[in-house]
């Protein structure tokens, strides 16, 4: 292929599968995680993936907020940062950021965030030298399929951070650690975040096993940031750190000590930490309690790259301005809707997902007599739905209170009925919708209602782009 429009680009893209759901006119998702065929793809693009610096994030819930705020103290230090993540929520673009830094901007590095998302045009040429380049590798017989929609999309991203000529890129794992794509860079740091049963078809049934997973990121003489979390991840990851002879960083310090974080209002992330004798004050948009974790492992991050990788340009005011502007969209994201009421968009997606959001929705919902709360609720098939559903349910008891059911437009999505006799196990009244746009307008009907959206990363990107306009910042 010479050419094609982005359009096309991403219609073939997606035909290649839509992330762990079936291809077309497929029963059962293939298991095609093999760093092998990944490597045989990156060697046949040039490499490009050893042309830049990188920090590798793994981990269940938090490693894209973590990426996010490194990613953004990195650009703010004046390096030209590559962001990697997955999934999206509006655009296949936001997958692929870089800093854009023009010469104003370079002469002032703390103004403002500069990542952005890969241009139409140059997503649509980098996947024709993707496609083409695997197609020939399958007619040679050096792959013994088509790559993978996550394959495709990680060697476009390496293909555009060589092209910028990128400092440093951090990097999301898409699933797991040891077998992600992601994971043929060689990184400075690797770092780990919280740990809890999700995708256990695919990594394992068992906390332990899914650790082990995660931990493939390590490398032999390393380094690795995590936090102490389950008992069974910190013995599987410290096994495997101590057979590496990595070297362990713990991000503890970077948490507010528990008596001063009494006077911090759960909802948000402004307050003061002194790690070292240092003073470093934190202004996070990233609301919720649960985010002082993932801040931590991105300060403590940002400070071994500055004092042990020797990335210098990093500072204690790169650091703080590097917070402020963080761009995370979908996290606790607040939206003005119709007829007074707020809206909270949240992609909690797993039942560790769903805990935290009832940690924050707690700390908002202490008055039983205040307006109207629906909660706007739609998941993949292959989670657990039933558990999930008991612990966010019960918020929305009130007699004034709604639950409103809609099936997520994935593959994966599970069904109204599934759901519904969820809900009636539970013995909880809910409404069921055709569609989003259904269940939000009904929603809004309550005067001054909070409405809260949440299940599925899927749900909240269809339902930001009926709530806000088009050129609202998905940027990172």
């Amino acid at each position: 292929m010479a050419f094609m429009r982005y359009e096309a680009a991403v219609e073939h893209l997606y035909a290649l599968g839509y992330e762990l759901a079936p291809r077309p006119g497929e029963t059962v998702p293939r298991r095609k995680f093999d760093l092998g065929h990944m490597r045989t793809l990156a060697a046949a693009l040039g490499n490009p993936q050893l042309k830049f610096l990188a920090v590798l994030i793994a981990g269940t819930n938090g490693k894209g907020s973590t990426a996010a705020t490194l990613a953004s103290i990195l650009d703010a230090s004046g390096y030209k940062t590559g962001l990697y993540t997955s999934p999206h929520l509006s655009r296949v673009n936001e997958r692929i950021q870089s800093s854009a830094l023009s010469i104003e901007e370079q002469m002032a590095p703390s103004i403002g965030n500069h990542l952005r998302s890969i241009a139409d045009e140059d997503f649509a040429r980098l996947y024709v030298q993707v496609d083409d380049v695997a197609t020939k590798l399958v007619l040679d017989g050096a792959l013994p399929h088509s790559p993978s929609f996550f394959e495709v999309m990680t060697a476009i991203a390496f293909l555009h951070f060589a092209e910028q000529k990128i400092d440093i890129a951090v990097l999301e794992v898409g699933l797991g650690g040891r077998l992600d794509a992601t994971n043929i860079v060689q990184p400075l740091v690797s770092v780990i975040t919280d740990i809890a049963l999700d995708h256990t078809e695919w990594l394992g049934n068992t906390i332990t096993e899914i650790a082990r997973e995660k931990a493939g990121i390590l490398r032999p003489d390393g380094v690795l940031i995590t936090l102490p979390q389950h008992p069974e991840a910190n013995q599987a990851i410290g096994e495997i750190a101590v057979n590496l002879n990595v070297r362990g960083v713990s991000a503890a310090d970077y948490i507010p000590a528990r008596m001063s974080s009494l006077d911090i209002p759960p909802t948000e992330n402004h307050y003061a930490i002194t790690a070292f004798s240092t003073p470093l004050q934190v202004d996070s948009p990233l609301r919720g309690e649960h985010q002082r974790r993932n801040l931590a492992l991105a300060i403590a991050c940002a400070k071994e790259l500055q004092y042990n990788q020797r990335l210098t340009k990093i500072s204690q005011d790169t650091i703080e301005a590097g917070i402020r502007q963080t761009i995370w969209p979908g996290r606790l994201e607040s939206v003005p809707g119709a007829n007074g009421s707020q809206i909270l968009l949240d992609v909690a997606h797993n039942p560790a997902g769903i805990w935290t959001l009832r940690s924050y929705l707690s700390s908002l919902f202490v008055d039983d007599t205040a307006p109207p709360r629906h909660l706007i609720f739609g998941v993949l098939s292959d989670k657990s739905i039933a558990e999930m559903a008991q612990i966010v349910f019960p918020l929305f008891d009130r007699p004034t209170d709604r639950i409103h059911l809609v099936s997520v437009r994935n593959p994966r999505a599970a069904s109204l009925e599934d759901m519904k006799a969820v809900a009636d196990s539970l013995e909880t009244p809910v409404s069921t919708h055709a569609t989003v746009a259904e269940a939000i307008a009904e929603a809004q009907i309550a005067a001054n209602a909070t409405i809260v959206i949440a299940g599925s990363l899927y749900l909240v990107a269809e339902a930001r782009a009926l709530l806000l306009p088009p050129d609202r910042d998905t940027k990172a």
